[in-house]
This record gives C-alpha cells, structure tokens and sequence, in this order.
C-alpha cells in the first residue's frame, strides 16, 4: 500500500506539472528543491513529506488539498477497478 500511494503522489505530482508545461528542473527550482529529488517523487521512489508536498503544491499555485484529493480519487478508482 505504501509503495502504491508513493506512486500515486509521485503520478499526480508528474501531471499537475505537466499541465504547467514545466520541466522537472522548472519545479525543482520553483520549489526549492533538487532535480533528481522531484524525479524520485515521480517516479514514486521517495515518499515526501508534509513540508514537501506543501513546497511541491505551492510552486505548482495549487492547494495542497488539490492533489491529496487527486490521489485519493486514484486510490478510489484502483479500489474500484480490483472489486
């Protein structure tokens, strides 16, 4: 389940920048944080924390609301598409 909601994160992260137009290197740098770190998080290889997703959310101009409701609305349809 872990491993699965890190993935999520790291999926909803990777589209609200890609709805931007942005480069990894672009969020990084809006975010304060290092490149190969937000490539991690997209690729669901680290778990971020609270301070990171609000760091993440921020540089993106959305509400960190915004993506954890994006990531329960995936975990929702995964639920939903295993029954």
């Amino acid at each position: 389940m872990e491993q699965e909601l890190d993935k999520l994160v790291g999926i909803q992260i990777q589209l609200l920048r890609l709805s931007k137009g942005w480069s990894q290197e672009y969020l990084a740098e809006k975010s304060s944080l290092h490149r190969t770190y937000i490539s991690q998080l997209e690729r669901g290889l680290k778990s971020p924390s609270i301070r990171v997703l609000f760091q993440i959310t921020s540089a993106l101009e959305v509400p960190a609301s915004t993506l954890i409701k994006m990531v329960e609305d995936s975990l929702n349809a995964d639920e939903r598409g295993t029954n």
